[in-house]
């Protein structure tokens, strides 16, 4: 009876000290086990682990891809334009041993706040040495690609890999908007007043070139006309002539009333004539038209 007494609290002890000699690592964690603040095994696969009770300790951290978010900060790009800046980071613990010695207890807070301060010094060294139009276009990947090259080497020591970086925010001071709103429009406005001179200048071709083929046409179509009116008068001579080769005196004596129906007709006018003038050779009597006999 005496003995059982004993036994039974050594039991208790016995199962107390196997059951803290054993841990268990999730899926989602990475271990170290320390001994008097030194590494003696490093646990990265889940499952279970052992260490020496009382002795030994073990320290987690989280295994997935953290992120970091950077406060804004204020760059000046090499157009001395000011900006202000946000990023976000992706990264991820890669060796445990060299993170706990960066970092010691303070763990991953400690870590954020030197990347932050790693990844400001980056954003400005990158930001600094490109125009302000680069930095506000859309096509920043250049840009993200080199501040995270800068960040994942000097990150290097804290036994960490930053994986991706995003500019998040790339936005004028408020006291910088209007006046560059007022630049913009300015530009707008002479590009349109460009727009406005070649639309004019263009219009001044058109017109002259219009102006060159109407006279064109109209000095063709004046030629033409000229070709055609001697072509009838050549062809209306011709019929004159037929016909007064046919009958010379119908002919006198038609080419007479038309003489006499242009100048009756005429008001305001006068003529003076004798009464024997040929004029009134056909007003006669009938035997002073008549040709006399040869």
């Amino acid at each position: 009876m005496g003995r059982a007494i004993y036994v039974l609290p050594a039991l208790i002890l016995v199962l107390v000290a196997a059951l803290s000699s054993v841990f268990i690592v999730d899926e989602r964690e990475k271990a170290l086990v320390l001994q008097f603040g030194q590494v003696k095994a490093v646990r990265e696969e889940p499952g279970l682990g052992f260490k020496l009770p009382l002795v030994q300790e073990v320290v987690r951290y989280d295994g997935r891809i953290l992120s970091l978010q950077t406060q804004p900060l204020e760059v000046t790009p090499a157009d001395d334009r000011r900006l202000i800046v946000d990023a976000f980071a992706r990264w991820r613990i890669t060796d445990l041993v060299e993170f706990r010695e960066s970092v010691g207890n303070g763990g991953i807070p400690v870590a954020q706040a030197r990347l932050e301060r790693i990844m400001t010094a980056a954003i400005r060294q990158v930001l600094g040495g490109v125009n302000s139009d680069r930095v506000l276009s859309e096509d920043r990947i250049p840009l993200m690609v080199q501040i995270r090259d800068i960040a994942r080497q000097q990150s290097q020591s804290l036994g960490v890999e930053i994986i991706d970086v995003r500019l998040t925010r790339t936005d004028l001071p408020q006291q910088n908007l209007a006046a560059t709103y007022a630049r913009m429009r300015a530009e707008r406005q002479r590009e349109a007043a460009d727009e406005i001179a070649r639309g004019n200048e263009a219009a001044q071709r058109i017109r002259a070139t219009a102006d060159r083929e109407v006279v064109e046409v109209t000095s063709k179509a004046n030629a033409d006309a000229d070709v055609i009116r001697g072509q009838a008068d050549a062809e209306r001579n011709r019929i004159l002539a037929e016909a007064y080769n046919r009958d010379a005196e119908f002919f006198a004596f038609s080419r007479s009333l038309e003489a006499y129906r242009t100048a009756l007709t005429q008001q305001g006018k006068s003529i003076v004539l004798t009464p024997e003038s040929d004029f009134f050779r056909y007003l006669g009597s009938p035997e002073a038209a008549a040709p006399a006999a040869p």
